[in-house]
């Protein structure tokens, strides 16, 4: 049965099919055609043969007719018994598509990544090689604007680098992929907060949760600009109840429905505190961290 870590990666590229196309052709460097749409197609690869061939994901490109096919498969392991099927997915979609095709290995550990990468021979003098995305070879977003751009990249950026080294780069990946998914709908935004926090090493998470808004300054703007919606939306019945209609607007998209009790500490809380709970909002792991103020 696939494990959650496998669904998740699975689920941003079906959210965004494009995300498959593009790190081919910018971090892995092969090329794909010019295209107008990308779309989820059934990831039924059966063959007029008995054998059942089921990929995880596959996408098609689309620029007037089908000019690409991508298969994805999101591999946490090693299984040999992949070699001898991942040449069948993309021969039973090319004779599907009538177009090039090509198969996308997606891995959360560099030793299956190499393992994914060998070269597999098929007989004569033909080879099969698949594309491989290792977590090294995964972007690392750290500028806002550019998780903005691409919130399903950014996500799998905090995916693949919450766990570095590196906690402080680590925090800032993982910061910049919250302030984009904020803005999406709720369902894909507070699944896509979850993924973020639950990939940090606990390092990481600390550093996240410290990090001075003044030093990261998109965070404090991001959250001024939602404080200011509430002064908009609120005047009529004063400036700290819109405020706080936003705050519990948030909290809401960010950690599910709110109990009781955590209304009404929002709606008791002076402006002075909804602004540090707006300031926390982002580096925040649990609702209690935000009303603890």
């Amino acid at each position: 049965m696939p494990s959650q870590l496998h669904e998740s990666h699975l689920l941003l590229f079906r959210n965004q099919p494009a995300l498959a196309a593009e790190l081919i052709r910018a971090v892995l460097g092969g090329p794909v055609p010019a295209y107008r749409e990308a779309r989820v197609i059934s990831a039924e690869l059966t063959d007029i043969q008995p054998a059942e061939y089921r990929a995880d994901l596959v996408v098609q490109l689309f620029d007037g007719k089908s000019v690409f096919g991508i298969v994805v498969e999101v591999q946490l392991s090693v299984d040999e018994r992949k070699r001898f099927v991942w040449p069948a997915y993309v021969t039973n979609l090319r004779a599907r598509l009538e177009c090039p095709v090509c198969l996308l290995v997606v891995t959360a550990s560099e030793s299956v990544a190499k393992w994914a990468a060998m070269r597999v021979p098929l007989g004569g003098e033909s080879q099969f090689v698949p594309y491989v995305l290792g977590p090294s070879s995964v972007p690392e977003v750290i500028e806002p604007t550019d998780a903005h751009t691409n919130p399903e990249l950014a996500v799998l950026s905090a995916m693949a680098h919450g766990k570095d080294d590196d906690t402080a780069r680590a925090a800032r990946v993982a910061l910049a992929a919250q302030s984009a998914v904020v803005a999406l709908d709720a369902d894909r935004s507070k699944l896509y907060f979850d993924l973020i926090v639950s990939s940090l090493s606990e390092a990481a998470r600390h550093a996240l949760k410290s990090m001075d808004a003044q030093k990261y300054e998109y965070q404090s703007d991001f959250a001024r600009h939602y404080v200011a919606e509430g002064v908009t939306a609120g005047r009529a019945e004063g400036e700290a109840t819109g405020r706080a209609a936003i705050v519990a607007r948030l909290l809401t998209t960010k950690f599910g429905p709110l109990s009781t009790d955590a209304r009404k500490r929002i709606q008791s809380a002076s402006i002075a505190e909804l602004e540090t709970m707006g300031d926390r909002l982002l580096s925040a792991a649990t609702l209690q961290e935000v009303l603890l103020v």
